[in-house]
């Protein structure tokens, strides 16, 4: 076996989720909480335009150039971001444009800082290439974020940094002034930085800023995925400099050939309904707001304060030392499905819990009580 291989951690959440569907397959009741996806499905403007795609188009490899010229207007309109539809390479959902930009830009056995807590695939990507995670522990203090003086700190310096903002699992966002200094501190030490931008669109407070609008060399990789509700049509995107372009469209060919071809039809689409979509975003500040307020209230009192994406991190480390475990037991007595923070933070995980609120205002509310009563017996038991 690949030596590297063996450094690839289990994503605890397809563990849970696992669990969570097979009592679902006993005819048990389950809220889906544990896993980061939309509960709604793509727009019903854009499914029509995947069935006619299916009766009217070919489905062979291709790729939508009408699609790249529509996401380089979202950079204009959204950023003011001069982007040339050249830049945009469609991908197999952003973990695709994560492998592809990794392989271009890093030689095996390269330093790479990533956050911690992080997004796990972050880490094990970089692990199964053969390059080495340098992870940055990011506490309360600075949002769990990490700050330009962490990354003049390193020392060697890093080959590359991989951000995420709004991040998951705590949704915090990096303000606009860091993303400056972490830029300026990458750009003085020669890190190359990517920066995955999977959550933008779902923001609760001031826009959320690419790293395109202060460090135009970086890699930038996004997807279909999150606001777009299109989870499971495994689309994405990478926004690559003029001088990566030519490297980055041989690697997709041979690695990944071309991406969905129906997905692309839908997600042309879909980028002309925001209105449905802002009310996803919507629903899911509700749930925030619900949870916020109901948590304290359940002892439940260090949170992550999420400014986009749809999680809320939580520290639970007054009520256990294994969240994992405690997410199983939840989950087996309420039908409450969370996630560990062990997937997010290999060192402190153990003490913390994911909450993701991207289902119902329903859901939601059932989840606090379910909750709730659970504590309450634990805590009389």
């Amino acid at each position: 076996m690949n030596e590297a291989a063996g450094k690839v951690a289990p994503f605890y959440a397809v563990e849970l989720n696992r669990i969570a569907n097979e009592r679902q397959r006993r005819g048990l009741p389950v809220i889906h909480m544990e896993v980061g996806q939309p509960s709604a499905g793509a727009p019903a403007a854009a499914i029509e335009a995947g069935h006619r795609a299916l009766r009217d188009c070919p489905q062979g490899y291709w790729e939508s150039g009408a699609l790249a010229e529509r996401l380089a207007h979202l950079y204009r309109e959204r950023y003011g971001l001069p982007v040339d539809p050249s830049q945009i390479l469609l991908t197999m959902g952003a973990s695709a444009a994560l492998v592809l930009t990794i392989a271009v830009l890093f030689a095996r056995g390269a330093r790479v800082a990533v956050p911690r807590p992080g997004y796990p695939a972050h880490r094990n990507v970089l692990h199964a290439l053969g390059l080495v995670p340098l992870e940055l522990d990011c506490g309360s203090e600075t949002r769990f974020q990490p700050t330009a003086a962490m990354i003049r700190a390193l020392d060697p310096a890093p080959a590359g940094l991989i951000l995420t903002s709004p991040s998951n699992p705590t949704g915090t966002m990096l303000p606009e002034a860091e993303l400056r200094a972490i830029t300026a501190a990458c750009r003085e030490r020669d890190i190359r930085i990517i920066s995955d931008e999977t959550y933008h669109g779902i923001i609760y407070g001031p826009r959320a800023h690419s790293m395109l609008e202060y460090g135009p060399d970086a890699v930038v990789v996004n997807t279909f995925s999150k606001y777009w509700c299109m989870t499971g049509w495994r689309l994405g995107w990478a926004v690559v400099p003029a001088p990566l372009v030519d490297v980055m469209r041989r690697f997709a060919g041979n690695l990944f050939l071309v991406p969905p071809t129906l997905s692309q039809h839908v997600a042309l689409a879909a980028m002309d309904h925001a209105a449905e979509l802002d009310g996803h975003v919507a629903t899911y500040a509700t749930n925030r707001r619900l949870l916020m307020a109901a948590l304290p209230a359940l002892g439940i009192t260090h949170i992550a304060p999420a400014d986009g994406a749809f999680y809320l991190y939580a520290d639970v480390g007054h009520l256990t030392h294994d969240s994992l475990q405690w997410c199983r037991d939840l989950l087996d007595a309420t039908g409450v499905a969370l996630n560990t923070g062990k997937d997010f933070d290999s060192v402190h995980g153990g003490r913390f819990i994911r909450i993701s609120f991207a289902v119902s205002t329903d859901e939601t509310a059932q989840a606090i009580e379910s909750l709730g009563r659970w504590l309450e017996a634990r805590k009389r038991a």
